[in-house]
């Protein structure tokens, strides 16, 4: 730019370069809602079985003696009663929260780890594996508001059968009953347990997740980066993630299994009668007395089986949670 005045030439030359914007969060937001639901649910597919092996083992009343000896044989009564059908009974509802559980879980953990970041790490600079882990603690925390009531459902499905001769009910009919009984509330019945379970699990979850995949990053040969020229961490072989998904599955199960187990027969005291003297119990009263009659193997019942079925089960969920999000 150039001026004249009074003979005298002035030159004002402005170099200016537009800033470079961040993807749009909107489309984020939509890949980690789309991308997230269909890695849950086949994810659910694959577990379910096991998880309704889980439940009846879980939710067996401490007042009688225990139907199953262990998750096999379970799984052998389950299946000569009812067929395969059987250990899929409910699964509408579970589906239902598998979307909802790791599209939350996805979008919250990247929302709060962008948020983190650019509030108190500079944008080039790696976040810290604790920041991760309270990233993950945090979105499990949220997720736990949305899962409680799917939950509910779920474990009152797959436990009707076992102790009752009528037809399972519908999810539909089963939500109906909850509300006459004890209103909206009644849906985040087991919300303690959920809590506990989703904010350790999450960043056990999480945290095993980046953990693991951070070692192997930290033996990839030289000439290979750990991260992108944008600062974002290079793919891992399809094993690698997948092995990566199987120790998170396995941390989020075991680490906080008790809380699980006392979600699970808090949830379904109504159905399996285990209700004490017409009262309601809460977390802490049901914990109490399974510690009391059956100590820490009680809270652990179905433990094994839970891990065994996880493994495969979250190696999936971030193979194709991360497979869509790399493809598209």
């Amino acid at each position: 730019m150039a001026a004249t005045e009074n003979g005298l030439t002035l030159t004002n030359e402005i170099s200016m370069e537009l800033p470079t914007l961040p993807p749009s969060q909107g489309l984020e937001a939509f890949k980690d809602v789309a991308f997230g639901s269909v890695a849950g649910m086949v994810g659910k597919i694959i577990e379910y079985p096991f998880d309704t092996v889980k439940v009846r083992l879980q939710s067996q009343p401490d007042h009688l003696p225990l139907r199953y000896n262990g998750p096999l044989d379970c799984f052998r009564q389950s299946f000569q009663a009812e067929g395969l059908r059987g250990l899929y009974r409910g699964i509408s509802a579970p589906m239902a929260g598998a979307a909802v559980e790791n599209s939350c879980l996805f979008f919250s953990y990247r929302l709060i780890r962008d948020i983190l970041k650019s509030t108190y790490y500079t944008s080039n600079e790696p976040l810290p594996f604790s920041v991760l882990i309270l990233s993950g603690a945090a979105s499990g925390s949220i997720t736990s508001l949305a899962l409680t009531p799917i939950e509910l459902i779920k474990c009152r499905m797959q436990v009707h059968s076992e102790v009752s001769n009528v037809r399972a009910p519908g999810p539909l009919k089963l939500i109906v009953t909850v509300f006459r009984q004890d209103g909206i509330l009644g849906f985040w019945r087991g919300q303690m347990g959920t809590l506990i379970r989703e904010t350790g699990g999450g960043a056990a979850w999480f945290g095993g997740y980046e953990g693991v995949s951070a070692l192997f990053r930290a033996y990839q040969p030289i000439a290979s980066p750990a991260t992108s020229p944008e600062n974002e961490p290079t793919p891992l072989a399809l094993h690698q993630q997948m092995l990566a998904g199987a120790a998170a599955g396995i941390s989020y199960n075991f680490l906080f299994y008790p809380a699980d187990t006392i979600k699970s027969r808090l949830q379904t005291e109504d159905t399996t009668h285990v209700s004490r003297n017409g009262k309601q119990q809460t977390f802490w009263s049901v914990g109490r007395n399974l510690w009391r009659q059956q100590g820490i193997r009680g809270l652990y019942r179905g433990c094994g089986i839970t891990c065994a079925r996880s493994a495969p089960s979250s190696a999936f969920i971030f193979t194709v949670y991360e497979g869509l999000r790399s493809y598209f």
